[in-house]
Parts: C-alpha cells; structure tokens; sequence
C-alpha cells in the first residue's frame, strides 16, 4: 500500500501551511493559511481519498 503521510507533509509545507501541535492519538493539527483553518493530519495515511480530503480541507488544489 502506498503510504501518502510524507507526500501530504510536504505539499502542506511548501504551500505555507504550518504544524502547530500534536493532536490526539497519532494526529497532528496544521493550520492552513489559505483557509486561516486547521487541519488534522494523520500520521498513517494510507487511502488517497484521505489524503485528497485533508488537501480540500486545506484549500490546496492537488488531488492524488
């Protein structure tokens, strides 16, 4: 299985994103300048749908 946990990271960092805390669990909170939201970030992602939703929730345009 693909693992998009870094992928996810990455995008997030190189579009102004920043980390802010752990969360929960194995979750960490992101907050997204584009969207002035935060977002939760798992650090297991193994379904691109998850990963395409933790992009839309970031109002990031990428889909995988």
């Amino acid at each position: 299985m693909a693992e998009y946990e870094k992928k996810v990271r990455q995008i997030l960092s190189q579009n102004g994103c920043s980390f802010q805390r752990r969360g929960k669990g194995d979750h960490d909170i992101w907050y997204s300048p584009i969207t002035r939201r935060n977002v939760t970030v798992d650090t297991k992602i193994k379904s691109r749908h998850t990963a395409n939703a933790i992009m839309k929730q970031s109002g990031i345009n990428y889909k995988f």
